[in-house]
């Protein structure tokens, strides 16, 4: 009785899990192993295409049928079973001819080894290439409906963390669950606040779920949460819903490219990096004695410098002398205020005109778009010309929709309430200061001062903008809307200037 090998295979978890491919084959084969006097030495299932080499079971039979020189028979229902690609076939050629291995096709009843007729391997090699053709054709019309599928928005891959693949509506919705999750992410990156690293351990406690420090940035730089996807290189508008407005989105991107990436230091001591030496240039720096001191000195990047150590407490106390320095009178504080809110109103009015304008040119393009799409189902035009033409349109597509997302935020009157702090701050930065604590302290002169030159003894300020004007008026008590020096346009008629 001559050992023979079964081998059955179906193409995807689905078949199987019909639960008749895999046992009809079995079944015919054993059968046929029955009628011939074959004694079955092992059975080995696949449940994976055959279209490219490294089947797992394919390749254990192959080792078999190396080893066992007593085991050279292969029962198989039909060729597509055994392969459909070239790679695979040429091995059992090989094994045809020196191993005399022979596969007996059931179903073809056709057997095919060293010693068949010259029309059996023909039909093989027919058979072969008809897989082989299958196989390709088959990703060719999958590929094609994908495309198809993408053009109109949808996405055909799997869905990123916070939506989820609809298998009834073969749509991209909303996973409820992980979207407060996503938004989470996003929320906390933009602060600058956080690396991915600490991101990713923040996540892990206030949510449960945890990533890989690669995926978080991953999600953070994918635009799919905008509403757009890309597929096969291209970008495509999709009809899911966006998860991220464009503001925060851009936030996010920022502190990718290092704009707001925090700086980390061991000890947070409050006015570190306010100061430079007014001797040599060099920086300010801060450093502890007996655990509880703090001084700052020069750091001597130009060598020994003759500016003495200073105590935190007496650099706290000339530090918020330069506070004393800023004010803005009252009826100008109101006025410019008022001449904000004015222009925010007129600029409220140009945005809606703008997404009016915005909106014509969508539904002008989007109009081509579907005539395009509808003149290549018609034969009209050619394939080819249709993804190029709308390849373009989508391009265009795009940008005018970014616009359009930009426009829809509308002109916040936090510009006006800022305003109204800063110029607030001006006139109580002092007392203010006299009672925050040092930290505190630390923060408020960053928001006033770039810098201060320091020999040890006197201080000399650099305010930030606009305390830099605002300290200029308030020396000179200069309110009026002449013309100054740095030769801006004259202000509002009532004498007011504003400075930016």
């Amino acid at each position: 009785m001559r050992k023979a090998l079964i081998y059955a295979r179906v193409s995807s978890r689905e078949q199987e899990r019909e639960g008749y491919s895999i046992p009809a084959q079995r079944k015919l084969l054993a059968e046929y192993a029955a009628s011939h006097n074959f004694c079955i030495s092992e059975t080995f299932i696949d449940i994976e295409s055959a279209k490219n080499p490294g089947r797992k079971e394919f390749g254990k039979m192959l080792r078999v049928l190396e080893a066992d020189s007593d085991c050279r028979i292969v029962l198989v229902e039909k060729t597509d079973r055994l392969y459909r690609n070239r790679t695979d076939s040429l091995i059992f050629e090989n094994l045809f001819e020196k191993r005399n291995v022979e596969v007996h096709l059931v179903k073809e009843g056709r057997i095919i080894g060293k010693n068949s007729p010259s029309q059996d391997k023909f039909m093989h090699d027919i058979h072969v290439a008809v897989a082989r053709n299958y196989s390709e054709n088959l990703r060719e019309e999958v590929k094609k409906g994908m495309r198809e599928k993408a053009e109109q928005g949808i996405y055909p891959g799997r869905a990123p963390f916070g939506y989820r693949n609809n298998t009834l509506t073969r749509s991209i919705d909303v996973d409820r669950e992980r979207e407060p999750v996503l938004k989470r992410i996003f929320e906390l990156y933009k602060t600058g606040n956080y690396s991915l690293s600490t991101l990713k351990k923040t996540v892990l406690i206030e949510t449960g779920f945890g990533f890989s420090r690669s995926y978080f940035e991953t999600i953070l730089k994918n635009r799919f949460y905008l509403g757009f996807f890309l597929w096969q290189g291209i970008e495509y508008k999709g009809n899911h819903t966006p998860l991220i407005d464009l503001l925060t989105f851009e936030a996010v991107q920022r502190v990718f490219t290092g704009k707001n990436k925090p700086k980390y230091r061991k000890h947070n001591f409050p006015f570190a990096g306010l100061m430079r030496c007014a001797h040599d240039g060099c920086t300010i720096t801060s450093e502890l004695h007996k655990g509880k001191y703090v001084y700052y000195r020069c750091s001597f990047g130009r060598g020994k410098c003759e500016t003495p150590y200073m105590r935190e407490q007496e650099i706290s106390d000339k530090l918020g002398e330069t506070l004393k320095n800023i004010y803005v009178p009252q009826n100008v504080v109101q006025t410019i205020v008022n001449l904000l809110k004015a222009h925010r109103q007129d600029s409220e009015s140009k945005r809606l005109d703008q997404i009016n304008g915005v909106k014509q040119r969508l539904a002008t393009l989007r109009t081509r778009m579907d005539q395009i799409y509808e003149d290549k189902l018609d034969g009209k035009i050619e394939e080819d010309f249709c993804s190029r033409k709308m390849a373009d349109y989508r391009s265009q597509e795009a940008v005018l929709q970014t616009a359009l997302d930009r426009l829809k935020e509308p002109i916040s009157s936090e510009h006006v309430l800022s305003a109204e702090r800063i110029l607030e701050l001006a006139n109580k930065a002092y007392f203010l200061y006299l009672t925050r604590d040092s930290a505190e302290r630390g923060q408020l002169l960053r928001t006033v001062l770039l810098n201060c030159a320091t020999d040890g003894v006197s201080l000399w300020p650099t305010y930030r903008k606009p305390f830099d004007q605002i300290f200029m008026r308030a020396i000179s008590e200069d309110w009026s809307g002449r013309e100054d020096l740095n030769l801006r346009p004259p202000g509002p008629e009532n004498g007011i200037r504003l400075s930016c």
